[in-house]
């Protein structure tokens, strides 16, 4: 699971070089901030599975100083920023905006090319979207966390229960050859 994480995720100078992330000088040299281990990569896809939902309004910058701010995975926390992107930002926003109006009581706006020309269903719209941004950004990153967390314990517990068969059936295979000081 490291080896994949490691071969998919940016380069540490990459990030470092990025000039969203520059402003963070010194602080990005935090050797944590690059560990792949349960904790780690567990709180950075929460960091990142939250900002992704959040208003792609300084999102990156907003990710790396949470991951900084609690010392996880700072790749892993900017990686997931990245997707929502312009391709998939409206699906994201708009489910954001029918569960925000749900849960106001609010009768949702369909979407329509003309409500983005007049500002004024905006004011009607911001509430939702803000209210769904919030509640998708928490589910997202408490699911990602959990996901992380029992994906990295059933895998880790897997290689521990492969580890005991091999060990246990060179045990046995041992035990079965006789050994050079035996001379029948």
């Amino acid at each position: 699971m490291k080896r994949w994480l490691t071969r998919i995720l940016p380069h540490p100078k990459t990030l470092r070089d990025n000039r969203y992330l520059r402003l963070f000088g010194k602080l990005l040299h935090d050797p944590n901030l690059w560990h792949l281990n349960r904790r780690s990569v567990a709180g950075g896809v929460a960091v990142g599975g939250f900002f992704m939902f959040i208003p792609p309004i300084g999102q990156m910058p907003f990710a790396a100083a949470t991951a900084i701010l609690f010392r996880v995975n700072l790749p892993i926390s900017v990686a997931l920023v990245w997707l929502s992107n312009p391709l998939t930002m409206p699906v994201i926003y708009y489910a954001a905006y029918r569960i925000g109006a749900r849960l106001l009581g609010h009768p949702p706006i369909g979407f329509r090319a003309e409500f983005w020309a007049d500002y004024h269903n905006w004011l009607g719209f911001l509430g939702p979207l803000m209210l769904g941004s919030l509640v998708c950004a928490v589910l997202c990153s408490g699911l990602g966390y959990l996901s992380v967390q029992t994906i990295w314990r059933w895998h880790l517990r897997r290689q521990i229960k492969e580890r005991r068969r091999r060990f246990q059936a060179l045990a046995s295979l041992r035990l079965r050859t006789p050994s050079s000081n035996d001379k029948t």
